[in-house]
């Protein structure tokens, strides 16, 4: 059994035990618990009905409260449905799943009863599903297909009833969508566009369109909203998106320009033109850019994921890159007396992933650690929690991220945390190397003002480490005077696991030159080479003419 299900089932023992002594509501609280934890076990439901039997209905035991646990109000639902009115009961178990999506909620028999559609008032029925789609998100998960379908059976139940009400359709379309079925989501699309036409009906349209793969009928649909109203720039950056999926980025840049004109602080607006920018260029500065208005206008209209998708592709910008040869550990003891405590280490793996959504998102999620005292957080670099070695390279980065939260007011260059992450990364080329600089490259993305200088560190380290010496002991790659050499016979590069590492850390600095962002291009092309598996040719067997063959044959 999983974790939920025996929590579930330990809880049921205690709400049991509570109805024997009555103490009822000791015994809700622990079916509430049981029901959070295994939403559609069928001993909580029977513990349920022996419940109401035993304590009048139990409705009071399940008051709908602020803040109430989840547990509580799924509890309530199905209560209400016992007693005969399901339809106050499902607008509970939407809000449950919209505060955890992913559970199934809704899985119960009275919810898939064609009766319910009769019972359940159209409007509010449309209303909670666009909550509970918005919650979901778009594109949904790929687990929130089946939970959905309980939720999906109810709208059929309901649109059989009203067969024309168009914000139900069209609710019903979005949906269906995250249910995957495209094709009922086109059909309700279509027909509550049909029923009353409106902005809101084509944008449901289009997206049905879209999903379906029809291109060409989801632009026109998302045209025709904007003919509805030529001032909602969200169209515009859908109708960008879109072009570019379909390979159109040209037109794509153009809505969106058209969009900026209008209104350049729109949210919508430009953290689509930053992403498809990056996409079309794959210049990193789109990227920082965004970062920086996302931190400037904390309150967008709703919450964007251009910036993690664009994220998520890069080493470092998402997470700890994978790496193809084991870093050196030299077993350096970076000047600490202290040794990591056990609440330390505790507070220290709450944070730690090895991945995360951005840079800034890191230094967010690292804000904890400013519990952790620094010469506590430096013991942790020298020596993170046991466990697999990705899982260490992962612990040392946070350690390194949460050096940062310490001395936050202090000016960046005269801080005390800048020469701990200096002395962290330049004292030697190892694991605690490239979590010190991620550190620094993640300031950089915070901080504007400190970007000059992380960018003159990192490329300074690279130099250091990445490029090549010449039998004269210089850097390849420059002339006495500092400028690019373009000498043919440069020894190879210095390629190793590190130097990748840094290479790429050097690729997610922001403001990188040119000069150096080629010698960091040309270090990962290396060590990917190095590290490509090669496959040995094939001896190819020689074979005479045939002509020739049959010759030396007749005159032997």
């Amino acid at each position: 059994m999983d974790d939920s299900r025996r929590s579930a089932d330990r809880d049921l023992e205690q709400a049991r035990a509570a109805i024997e002594r009555g103490e009822m509501r000791h015994a809700a609280a622990h079916l509430a618990g049981a029901l959070a934890h295994a939403p559609t076990l069928p001993e909580a439901h029977e513990m349920l009905s022996h419940l109401a039997a035993r304590a009048g209905g139990a409705l009071d035991l399940f008051p709908l409260e602020q803040h109430a646990p989840v547990g509580a109000v799924v509890a309530r639902a199905h209560l209400l449905a016992a007693a005969g009115r399901p339809e106050d009961g499902l607008p509970l178990l939407f809000a449950a799943s919209g505060h955890t999506p992913g559970r199934d909620w809704a899985g119960v028999p009275w919810v898939t009863d064609p009766t319910l559609g009769l019972r359940v008032e159209p409007d509010l029925l449309a209303r909670n599903v666009m909550r509970l789609c918005t919650s979901i998100g778009d594109p949904e998960p790929e687990a929130a297909g089946e939970v959905l379908r309980p939720y999906l059976t109810v709208v059929t139940h309901a649109i059989a009833v009203h067969p024309a009400h168009a914000l139900l359709l069209g609710a019903g379309s979005a949906l269906a969508r995250r249910a995957g079925e495209v094709t009922l989501a086109v059909d309700w699309a279509l027909r509550g566009a049909r029923a009353r036409p409106s902005k809101l009906a084509e944008i449901w349209l289009g997206y049905a369109y879209r999903s379906a793969g029809r291109v060409g009928e989801a632009l026109a649909a998302l045209r025709r909203a904007v003919a509805h109203d030529p001032d909602d720039l969200s169209v515009y950056a859908d109708i960008a998106g879109t072009l570019a999926d379909a390979g159109r980025m040209d037109d794509a840049l153009a809505w969106i320009d058209r969009a900026l004109a209008k209104d350049p602080t729109f949210d919508c607006a430009v953290h689509t033109a930053h992403r498809l920018r990056y996409r079309a260029d794959g210049d990193l500065e789109h990227l920082v850019r965004l970062a920086d208005f996302a931190r400037d206008h904390p309150d967008d209209t709703h919450e964007h994921t251009d910036l993690a998708e664009c994220c998520s592709v890069t080493p470092w910008l998402s997470g700890v890159p994978p790496i193809t040869r084991e870093l050196p550990d030299q077993r350096r003891r970076p000047p600490t007396t202290a040794a990591p405590t056990a609440t330390s280490v505790e507070r220290l793996l709450r944070v730690a992933r090895q991945t995360w959504p951005h840079p800034p998102a890191a230094y967010d999620a690292a804000v904890s650690l400013v519990l952790v005292e620094p010469d506590q957080l430096i013991a942790l670099v020298a020596d993170p929690p046991e466990g697999p070695e990705a899982d260490r390279r992962a612990a040392r980065v946070w350690a390194c991220i949460g050096l940062l939260h310490h001395g936050a007011d202090e000016p960046w260059m005269v801080s005390t945390r800048r020469r701990r992450l200096i002395d962290l990364a330049m004292g030697g080329a190892d694991a605690i190397t490239e979590a010190a600089m991620f550190a620094m490259v993640t300031y950089a993305w915070v901080e504007p003002e400190a970007r000059a200088d992380v960018r003159a560190l990192i490329t300074g380290r690279l130099m250091g480490i990445a490029a090549p010496r010449g039998k004269d002991g210089r850097k390849e790659g420059r002339t006495d005077s500092g400028e690019a050499d373009d000498r043919r016979d440069k020894p190879p590069l210095a390629a190793s696991p590190i130097a990748c590492s840094v290479a790429q850390l050097a690729l997610a600095t922001p403001g990188l030159r040119a000069e150096a962002r080629d010698l960091a291009t040309e270090v990962v092309a290396a060590e990917e080479a190095r590290t490509r598996p090669r496959i040995p040719r094939q001896r190819q067997r020689r074979t005479r003419p045939v002509r020739r063959q049959l010759l030396r044959w007749l005159t032997r």
